[in-house]
């Protein structure tokens, strides 16, 4: 999937900043090695690195990468697909932020993820949970069939807790802490539920018309305006799941 950087800094910032509580839980130390998954526009990446940590920060979008590197110049950002890793015990930390509900071989995520550390090296990651944007994948989903005659696919891994603790573990990462909560997110402005779905889910509208293509938002915001409509922003119904876990020595 194509992703517009500038419009992910534009519209999307939020996201960017819900990262920044996950460094303080993860606390990276000076001259530490730590790996950013899915690093995006870079921002998290050299927060890290302001308090003196080696980061190396890789996302498997080249457009977000260069924009990485054009606002960081000083930083190591690189192109890598999270799912095929091309680490081998290399990082004292793995530090990942909304990125890995977009991976849905999470087995092979979990893997490559385990294979970069350290004996005793540390994971600390947020990412969709179970039923996440349900109640935004729904209203769109039936918009999209019915007006466009399209079947919508998510392209989202959202697991549950308990699914997702198995999984690290079975790959060698002790799960120290884990939380499963939701976290109703603010979606400014009167077009800021259609954006979201432009910025996150274009592939479902690539192709359409104008017509066909307004359409579909249009008929998507009337199902939820008298739900998720309040004080002068769209709340989309975002659920988390947060892990710290720690490589086996």
């Amino acid at each position: 999937m194509y992703w517009d950087a500038q419009r992910y800094l534009d519209r999307h910032g939020f996201i960017i900043e819900r990262g920044q509580a996950l460094i303080d839980l993860l606390a990276p130390q000076a001259a530490e090695q730590v790996l950013d998954l899915g690093c995006g526009t870079g921002d998290i990446a050299a927060a890290m690195s302001e308090r003196g940590a080696h980061v190396v920060g890789v996302d498997a979008s080249p457009a977000m990468i260069a924009r990485a590197r054009e606002r960081f110049p000083g930083q190591d950002y690189r192109v890598a697909d999270a799912a095929e890793l091309p680490f081998d015990a290399e990082f004292d930390a793995v530090y990942s932020h909304a990125v890995l509900h977009w991976v849905t071989r999470a087995e092979d995520a979990a893997c490559g993820i385990a294979r970069a550390l350290k004996p005793g090296g540390r994971f600390v990651a947020e990412l969709g949970g179970f039923r996440n944007c349900e109640v935004l994948e729904t209203a769109f989903a039936d918009a999209l069939k019915r007006i466009a005659g399209r079947n919508y696919n998510s392209p989202w891994y959202f697991p549950r807790l308990p699914d997702y603790a198995a999984l690290l573990e079975s790959h060698g990462l002790v799960v120290r802490a884990a939380w499963y909560f939701d976290l109703p997110t603010p979606l400014k402005s009167e077009d800021g539920l259609r954006q979201w779905f432009i910025q996150f889910l274009p592939h479902h509208l690539g192709g359409l018309d104008d017509a066909t293509r307004e359409a579909v938002l249009a008929a998507t915001e009337a199902v939820l305006k008298p739900t998720i409509w309040r004080n002068g922003a769209w709340w989309a119904d975002y659920r988390r799941l947060r892990v710290v876990a720690e490589k086996m020595v």
